[in-house]
């Protein structure tokens, strides 16, 4: 049986997870509206992504027959300065929701929630590739700090990404 602690951490991530698909959404229309498709599509793509991890959560609670309580998502930042600043965004981003996830395991572990433990090991490696992402994008982007038509080569390379 699920403790109501961990039901309601679980209701809790649900609802960042979800508030993270609208960020990078969000993000998705500025890169929209500032001529950069690429971006656009790898932010459509992580969009997805991050409502594909709230719904894993939400399965593990119908799974368990816990009660899904889903509550009003914060309405998300719509510009930046810049597409680094965005991207500085995501990282910062992620790094919360690694954060929320290490405390959501803790949680499991001092419940004694084994199932909840063993779904989280996908969330905490599911992290290390979000940061590792969002980072190689910034890195990617300090080398062509000036050069608009380094800008656009790597909004190309963005416009790439598919989805897992």
């Amino acid at each position: 049986m699920i403790s109501d602690k961990v039901q309601n951490a679980i209701n809790e991530q649900i609802n960042k997870e979800m508030f993270s698909s609208y960020l990078y959404l969000s993000m998705a229309a500025y890169f929209e509206r500032t001529g950069l498709p690429g971006a656009a599509k790898w932010m459509y793509v992580q969009s997805g992504e991050e409502t594909g991890h709230a719904m894993k959560l939400f399965a593990h609670l119908v799974d368990r027959n816990g009660k899904v309580s889903l509550s009003a998502i914060a309405a998300p930042q719509t510009g930046w300065d810049g597409p680094m600043a965005a991207f500085k965004a995501v990282y910062e981003h992620e790094q919360f929701i690694t954060k929320s996830i290490h405390a959501l395991y803790e949680l499991a572990v001092a419940e004694k929630d084994y199932a909840l433990q063993v779904l989280l090991q996908w969330y905490i490696n599911e992290q290390v590739e979000e940061e590792k992402n969002a980072v190689a994008v910034i890195d990617s982007m300090n080398r062509i700090e000036a050069h608009e038509t380094a800008v656009l080569q790597l909004d190309h390379q963005l416009g790439k990404r598919g989805a897992k």
